[in-house]
């Protein structure tokens, strides 16, 4: 089955790529793999979620950020590749970033909303090592951000 199709069994639809805010670009392939810059929860142009986990952010709301850094993650990849998403081999690693407060310490948990919707998608492709740190801030007051590196 095709990532597309996959995508569209699940109900996901890739937004229009976020364009960069700074100086950067939002996707680097070299050597067989793909960096893509941290992606924000961004739904229909807009954050979805902002603030801090710990401080008015429930976990649900966390998870639900994360799967939407997925998701643009996604979208940045499928405009940056001549394939498209059919051409990921591997999710490689995701890097997550939890804006939390000092005591909150469900930051994997957070990303699971992430590692999950990549698994649901790709299947053991989508399997991945990744690190999540907690942050006192991010850009835009998002309450989660996610990079991703990508076998190609």
């Amino acid at each position: 089955m095709s990532i597309h199709a996959r995508l569209a069994e699940l109900g996901i639809l890739l937004p229009t790529p976020a364009a960069p805010v700074a100086t950067y670009v939002p996707v680097v392939v070299h050597g067989g793999m793909a960096v893509v810059s941290g992606q924000l929860p961004m739904e229909a142009g807009a954050l979805a979620v902002t603030g801090k986990l710990g401080a008015g952010v429930e976990l649900a709301a966390g998870q639900r950020a994360a799967r939407l850094c997925l998701i643009n993650v996604l979208a940045q990849l499928e405009a940056a590749l001549p394939g498209g998403l059919d051409q990921v081999v591997r999710i490689i690693r995701l890097g997550g970033f939890i804006a939390a407060t000092a005591d909150f310490t469900d930051h994997a948990k957070v990303m699971n909303g992430a590692s999950d919707l990549a698994v649901e998608i790709f299947g053991e492709r989508g399997r991945h090592a990744r690190s999540t740190v907690g942050v006192p801030s991010l850009p835009l007051d998002a309450a989660v951000e996610i990079e991703a590196l990508i076998g190609l």
